[in-house]
């Protein structure tokens, strides 16, 4: 279908700037035009809004395309999937409070005085058990949507490769941030199915 290649395409190109403005060489440039004053107080939320601002198209593509029904999860079945979605919204939320929404916004950020403090490395609550519980979270709440069509379908395998592919270049960077305190923690810790394990750090 036209419009699921063009819902794709989007998806994808949405995906590349969004990791290409995440990345160390671009944040890095950028720091330099503005300053680093400037940068830490400015660029976190600004890459969150425009992160956000940019996903309307794609949402309103999935209005507006045609598209086809694949299958809807009939009840109980869909009573089941429906719980496990709360559940995984509850991990979404759980874990943007344990590592503080307004630093995660941007927001604090914004109003904060003085030197950036340096980045602090979690690696305790749901990060004991899975290196990317908000990953983890998002990709079964988007699974189990009770009512599958062709374009949803599409846009969840574009996201589901872009959390796996995000994860690894994310990783990297944890990596040259944190050294081997993080090259200890992912060694010890799953990246996106948890398993019950030792929570010493």
């Amino acid at each position: 279908m036209p419009g699921t290649i063009v819902l794709v395409v989007a998806s994808i190109m949405w995906g590349v700037v969004h990791s290409l403005l995440a990345s160390h060489t671009v944040k890095d440039f950028i720091r330099g035009l503005s300053g680093p004053l400037a940068f830490d107080r400015l660029y976190r939320f600004s890459y969150n809004f425009f992160a956000l601002a940019s996903l309307f198209p794609i949402a309103s593509m999935l209005l507006v395309l045609p598209d086809r029904a694949l299958y809807s999860i009939p009840a109980p079945w869909m009573y089941l999937t429906t719980i496990i979605q709360g559940l995984s919204l509850m991990l979404l939320v759980s874990t943007l409070m344990q590592t503080d929404p307004f630093d995660f916004i941007g927001l604090k950020q914004l109003t904060e005085i003085g030197p950036a403090r340096p980045p602090a490395l979690v690696i305790d609550g749901w990060y004991a058990y899975v290196r990317h519980p908000l990953y983890l979270g998002s990709l079964v709440l988007i699974w189990l949507i009770p009512a599958m069509t062709v374009n949803r379908l599409a846009l969840i395998v574009v996201a589901t490769l872009y959390f796996i592919i995000g994860a690894y270049f994310e990783e990297r960077k944890l990596l040259r941030d944190f050294g081997g305190q993080y090259a200890e923690y992912r060694a010890r810790t799953p990246m996106l199915f948890p398993k019950i394990i030792n929570r010493k750090s």
